[in-house]
């Protein structure tokens, strides 16, 4: 792409986009929910948008690992398990994306942007179905490694699909992630957050390095996206626990919709 598509005052607002995106994933998940429209606002073909979102976001999602990383402690053998299904599961969603006709992609992106906005409405419900179904923070034997064959296959088909999902689009993937994780294995919400943190990272960076070395990548966004979500996730960070996560999340659900809506009728 010409690296003169943006002005340097489109740039400044993509990487606002970005800063405040970082901290809503920080906070309550959706991000791309803010910086994707924008990039397209901007002017970004939609599947360009798409990868150039993607590897803007990658960093945020290591930071977000890394800060739960004591909750990985003893998860060694699971995300040893997991972690081909979610590699895969990217790449295969990101050949996907760059196998998708952009008139496609076009059509699908509201139904994908008003998808991922239902799935976060949802988050609050489903984690309180979770909280009532999974045991308390105390390690269990599932979380050592001791998985049944039964439930270890059913935990890599379904990350393997929500990484597919991730790799193409990656709008509510972490609530994707958390659901299929939950309903599959036994352990506390707090760890198998942490679980979802690491596989979300690992679909995430498959499809960036693919679309590093062959996507429509408009790099100048690109890089100061992640410069802002990185900063925008430290930012959130510290609002953590001072702001209300569920306010801010049905912000962003009606931002998606309202944006989905609008896509499905410009048609």
């Amino acid at each position: 792409m010409d690296p003169a598509g943006l002005s340097a005052i489109d740039l400044a607002l993509a990487a606002l986009a970005a800063v405040a995106a970082g901290a809503m994933n920080a906070l309550a998940g959706g991000g791309t929910l803010i910086t994707f429209p924008t990039l397209v606002a901007l002017g970004l073909p939609p599947v360009a948008a798409n990868v150039t979102n993607t590897l803007a976001v990658a960093p945020g999602a290591l930071g977000g690992m890394l800060a739960q990383r004591h909750q990985l402690s003893g998860q060694g053998k699971r995300l040893a398990r997991l972690t081909p299904a979610a590699l895969l599961g990217g790449l295969v969603g990101g050949l996907l994306l760059l196998h998708t006709d952009e008139a496609l992609f076009r059509r699908l992106v509201p139904w994908l942007i008003l998808a991922a906005s239902a799935v976060l409405a949802v988050q609050e419900p489903l984690r309180g179905l979770l909280l009532r179904r999974l045991p308390g923070p105390s390690p269990t034997a599932a979380a050592e490694g001791h998985l049944h064959d039964h439930s270890e296959g059913l935990a890599a088909v379904s990350v393997f699909a929500a990484s597919v999902y991730g790799g193409y689009f990656g709008a509510g993937l972490g609530v994707i992630l958390l659901a299929a994780l939950g309903l599959v294995l036994h352990d506390s919400l707090t760890r198998l957050n942490a679980t979802k943190q690491a596989i979300g990272f690992l679909a995430n960076l498959a499809a960036a390095v693919l679309f590093g070395l062959d996507g429509p990548v408009y790099w100048p966004a690109a890089l100061v996206m992640a410069v802002g979500a990185v900063a925008g996730g430290t930012i959130g960070g510290h609002l953590a626990g001072r702001v209300r996560a569920s306010t801010l999340r049905r912000v962003v659900v009606s931002i998606g919709l309202v944006v989905g809506l609008v896509y499905l009728i410009r048609g």
